[in-house]
């Protein structure tokens, strides 16, 4: 049997025997892949299908928006290698070691003022469920335990943990189906839409729709404040509840209501942050800072899971008290808090974010000007009802739902891997996307929707 042969047999046999035990995020048991993976370095992917056909892609979906400096970059696993040889893991209770200590100290060097403690954890669906954790404690140990409930927005998306998905939209969200386990949190409409004009760094907002958003916004937590501990939101960016941008100015809003009612703001910052919108944090567009943020997904550049859950000393001294009956501790403590691999590769990642040619602060502007212009004729397509860009974020919104197999399948074959969703072509690829794959990605997409949807 011929090498093309051997190929061949092993590629179908991998896709086979994956679709008989290995169970897909949000698909059915038994459904086979379109492709599998033989290597990433940089920006690409190197993919085989069922029948051993060989396809060079660019990951434009950033591997789900984490992998920000491309497969297998040489400093995070360096990073990864020398900390395997000193120390895999330890436990974090009673415990503490370098790569944890420093990573917090950057961490809240480099994000909102205020911010000055720092628990580590496993994913970024945990990280939420710690900031809740965090304002449940806050209000019990300030003799409120009453308010228990979280204020938020339709159209969210937090994560997929049993609380966190309380959180999210409770009639479109993808958890709707759960809603009999769900905890009851109110609810208010998503905030007016923002739309960002790349080439004039302008905002442009309606100002009568965010003044009737911010009247009812306030009136439920003020009709409910003796229920409500908090609120938490996307900022600027709702993810997976559609892409969908809205004016930063409702940040500012939240802010405001909250401390009128001493509710705790807890930003999820798990998909926006380090850079990705534009600014380091989401936040920083309406210049806020919040009582808790969420960090995940590109801390380690994707290289492995973790996350990181922030607030400022007045909820952790608070949580920290043990006072009306609550312990002085955060009731939490995942096995691999504080891992030291996590650290390491984190360390690693922020250093390349930060570093002043090489950072987020070029590569994302350079990226989102490529992306605004590349993706501006999709407008013209007749299935197309509106283009957007923000940051190292570029979506096509279709007017009917996207057929996802024939679209990502005519995007492959065009050098572009995507993974779109409901009615949403989108695109998170890695801020070291060049400007030709720039141009490749745009031109991928566009031809793969107009090939499939017209």
């Amino acid at each position: 049997m011929s090498p093309r042969s051997e190929a061949v047999r092993e590629v179908q046999g991998l896709i086979a025997r994956d679709a008989r035990h290995v169970w897909h995020p949000y698909a059915p048991a038994g459904e086979e892949q379109l492709y599998a993976v033989r290597s990433a370095e940089g920006a690409l992917l190197r993919l085989e299908d069922a029948e051993g056909h060989e396809h060079t892609a660019i990951d434009a979906m950033g591997s789900w928006w984490a992998m920000v400096h491309g497969h297998s970059h040489p400093k995070l696993t360096g990073a990864l290698q020398r900390q395997s040889e000193v120390m895999p893991h330890v436990m974090f209770g009673g415990l503490t070691h370098e790569p944890a200590v420093r990573l917090a100290e950057n961490l809240v060097a480099n994000s909102p003022e205020g911010l000055q403690h720092v628990f580590f954890s496993d994913s970024g669906s945990i990280s939420v469920e710690i900031a809740l954790k965090m304002v449940i404690q806050y209000q019990a140990a300030s003799g409120r335990p009453e308010r228990n409930r979280m204020l938020t927005v339709r159209g969210g998306y937090h994560g997929d943990t049993f609380a966190t998905m309380s959180l999210c939209d409770p009639v479109d969200g993808m958890h709707h189906a759960f809603s009999p386990l769900a905890t009851h949190h109110f609810f208010v409409p998503r905030p007016p839409s923002g739309h960002y004009d790349v080439d004039h760094a302008t905002w442009t907002w309606d100002d009568q729709a965010l003044e009737a958003w911010a009247t009812e916004f306030e009136a439920i937590l003020a009709e409910n404040t003796e229920r409500i501990g908090g609120v938490i939101l996307e900022p600027v960016l709702q993810g997976a509840g559609g892409m969908r941008v809205y004016d930063p100015r409702a940040l500012d809003v939240a802010r405001r209501v909250c401390d009128a009612h001493d509710c705790l703001l807890v930003l999820d910052e798990i998909a926006t942050g380090f850079g990705r919108t534009g600014r380091w944090t989401a936040s920083e567009w309406a210049g806020i800072a919040p009582d808790i943020m969420c960090l995940g997904k590109a801390l380690t550049g994707g290289t492995m899971t973790g996350a990181a859950t922030l607030t400022t000393s007045r909820v952790a001294r608070r949580v920290s008290a043990g006072t009306n009956g609550m312990p002085a501790a955060l009731l939490h403590g995942p096995t691999f808090m504080g891992n030291p691999l996590f650290c390491a590769v984190s360390l690693a990642s922020l250093e390349l974010l930060t570093d002043h040619e090489t950072g987020w602060a070029s590569t994302v502007p350079r990226l989102e000007r490529a992306l605004a212009h590349g993706l501006a004729p999709a407008a013209d397509l007749d299935s197309v009802s509106d283009v957007r860009v923000l940051g190292a974020v570029g979506v096509i919104e279709l007017n009917r739902d996207v057929d996802v197999t024939a679209v990502t399948r005519a995007a492959v074959r065009r050098g572009v891997w995507i993974r779109p969703f409901r009615r949403l072509v989108y695109v998170m690829p890695p801020y070291i996307t060049t400007d030709d794959q720039a141009r490749q990605i745009c031109h991928g997409l566009i031809e793969a929707i107009g090939e499939v949807h017209g």
